[in-house]
């Protein structure tokens, strides 16, 4: 396979296939279109009262797309990861090109959780998520879901099912389920940027 561009990438999030490597060391990448699909139902996020709590506090800033390559960096931080140096390079190029988002959770100044993923239309692809302290990547997706839904978003695809997102109140669709809600949501004129984030007591309020 060729270099990958950013333009190759986007047709395959729109057919509902995104990319893999099997480790970080791996320069291969392949392609993966899952029988079941996690996605997050925007109204349906569940806050526990822990995580409430947490929010409530505000002992945190939520930023926008503020350190994308912190949040990427953190994400591939492990001792297993698939984000090769390749996929890295293709995230940062659709980065700069408006195309890929993170929302970052700040806690003395310190980078404390995040998600990044890839925008089109209506459509979130959540690609991956991380937390150096408690709730950090729960309280991160609590203000994503809650601006995804302000913002005119419709699908947020979570590509995997795990029992944490679970637990948040992600569900499994089949395949052609999942690609009747990305035609539909690749059609929609959200904007991620156009407004600003929702403050603590809204993310309350939405859950």
């Amino acid at each position: 396979m060729g270099e990958l561009t950013p333009e190759l990438l986007m047709r395959a999030y729109s057919m509902g296939v995104f990319p893999m490597s099997e480790h970080r060391d791996d320069p291969d990448i392949f392609w993966v279109d899952p029988i079941r699909r996690g996605i997050f139902p925007l109204d349906s996020f569940h806050i526990s009262r822990s995580l409430a709590r947490a929010i409530r506090r505000e002992d945190h800033v939520v930023t926008l797309s503020q350190d994308f390559e912190g949040v990427l960096d953190a994400c591939a931080d492990r001792s297993e990861t698939w984000i090769s140096a390749e996929i890295h390079r293709l995230y940062m190029a659709l980065h700069a090109e408006g195309k890929a988002h993170s929302l970052e959770v700040w806690q003395d100044g310190m980078l404390a959780g995040g998600v990044y993923g890839v925008v089109l239309g209506g459509a979130f692809f959540g690609e991956s998520m991380m937390s150096r302290r408690t709730n950090g990547s729960k309280i991160a997706l609590a203000y994503l879901i809650t601006h995804l839904r302000r913002s005119g978003f419709t699908l947020f695809d979570t590509q995997f099912i795990t029992d944490h997102l679970t637990s948040l109140g992600a569900i499994e669709i089949p395949r052609a389920d999942y690609h009747k809600l990305l035609t539909w949501a690749i059609r929609q004129n959200a904007d991620i940027s156009a407004q600003s984030l929702p403050s603590a007591s809204e993310v309350l309020a939405a859950s």
